[in-house]
């Protein structure tokens, strides 16, 4: 049994909250329990969960594993995370994500939901078993070629049916390959100085449009991935406003960081979609407050160091997130006054529960509701080292920087994953 003492849930009033067998049993005052955690006025929250997470295992242990993805997890307040199928082998068959979900569940720190691939290898040629994997023990409901778009629109409408079936979701990337190829970094007028060819905006939104209209026709769920600029915005607008069932996500990297990083050269900040104008990232900020990007997910993209510290052209596109998704929403979304603790609980946990059908997270702070917490002081003040970060890879575009936030607390079912910021070890199930 445990109490937390002085908490403020959603950063409302402090109270009290008891937790016994997994569950929260008590809310009130003056609450005792043999093990007692005080907030010391810190704002608690649902465990957060993310709907892109690499966690590279199998195939690339040397950038991420399960067990260590999954720590960085915890040390960031999210309790469940949907790990990525672009693993080797592709998570495009039953028995990848039952593996990655047996990996998940045997460390502990997180619940870990596998996407399975929309396409056999990520090849864009046929679909794969994604009625097995929806039946497989893993019970997958998030369907991407992350890293690919699935451009063919016609396996791209037969996927969308295929879904259907088991109220599944296509998580697309939405990247016209032909308008991308070669490309280093958003395109305009700083990518023509820097002679890095230009990722075009219009090759993001010339497949959102195609997907949400053949999302509108086929009546399946479609969830565009790592929304980046200000036209997606608008056709996003637009497909809500006509009732089409269409969800998206922002990272926080897109939500802070501009194509003015590249002027570095420093690879760390390549990603894909590249990092935008101030105009998009303004832009994609609005967004999130009023709903029309439905939630934050991190994209955490670990890369063993020799695919960071080369020239750029030759770097591998990505950047962590997991451990500072938190902090930068509470730097870019909160203390602007975008959004507050409930909207913040909404877009990082409720919502992507909710497109994951992930039916035990994201969850209302009150009592006979499962433990999965997450204890935040939005007022630390720190800077971001790479050393501090517990992912197997060290390529955060934070380090150096100030951000406000911390996590103190993480529990899983009623167990507590981190304290005091600290992953808490235990032995392995």
């Amino acid at each position: 049994m445990t109490v937390l003492k002085n908490v403020r849930p959603l950063g409302g009033d402090i109270v009290d909250v008891r937790i016994e067998d997994g569950v929260i049993a008590q809310i009130g005052t003056g609450l005792e329990a043999a093990e007692v955690v005080d907030g010391a006025g810190a704002i608690l929250l649902p465990g957060l969960v993310d709907l892109h997470t690499h966690l590279r295992e199998p195939g690339r242990e040397d950038a991420e594993t399960v067990a260590t993805g999954t720590r960085a997890a915890a040390v960031g307040g999210f309790t469940a995370v949907h790990a990525m199928a672009n693993t080797d082998p592709v998570a495009d068959t039953a028995g990848v994500v039952e593996q990655v979900w047996r990996l998940g569940e045997e460390a502990g720190y997180a619940d870990v939901r596998p996407v399975g691939a929309v396409t056999v290898g990520l090849a864009g040629e046929r679909l794969a078993e994604l009625g097995a994997m929806a039946d497989s023990a893993a019970h997958v409901r998030v369907f991407s070629d992350d890293g690919h778009c699935v451009s063919d629109a016609l396996l791209m409408r037969r996927a969308l049916e295929y879904v259907k079936a088991f109220d599944g979701v296509i998580a697309q990337h939405a990247q016209e390959p032909r308008l991308t190829e070669g490309a280093q970094m958003h395109e305009g007028d700083l990518s023509g100085q820097l002679g890095l060819r230009g990722w075009p905006a219009v090759a993001e939104e010339a497949i959102i449009a195609r997907d949400v209209l053949l999302a509108d026709h086929v009546g399946s769920r479609l969830h565009i991935c790592h929304v980046s600029t200000a036209g997606s915005v608008e056709i996003l607008r637009w497909a809500k406003s006509r009732g089409i069932s269409v969800t998206a996500e922002v990272t926080p990297h897109h939500l802070l960081l501009t194509d003015q990083t590249a002027t570095t050269y420093d690879p760390i900040y390549k990603v894909n979609p590249p990092l935008r104008s101030p105009s998009d990232v303004a832009a994609v900020r609005q967004a999130l407050a009023e709903g029309i990007i439905d939630i934050v997910a991190t994209d955490h993209a670990p890369h063993a160091m020799e695919d960071k510290e080369c020239e750029w052209a030759a770097a591998s596109f990505g950047m962590l997130g997991l451990q500072t998704a938190l902090p930068v929403v509470n730097e870019t979304m909160v203390r602007t006054g975008l959004l507050d603790w409930t909207e913040v609980a909404a877009r990082m946990s409720t919502v992507p529960a909710e497109i994951g059908r992930v039916s035990n997270h994201g969850r209302p702070i009150e009592v006979g509701e499962p433990a999965n917490l997450t204890l935040f002081d939005p007022d630390v003040e720190w800077v971001v080292q790479a050393s501090d970060m517990v992912s197997r890879s060290r390529n955060t575009p934070y380090a150096g920087m100030v951000l406000h936030g911390k996590v103190l607390g993480t529990w899983l079912r009623g167990r507590a994953t981190v304290l005091d910021g600290v992953v808490v070890e235990f032995e392995t199930v």
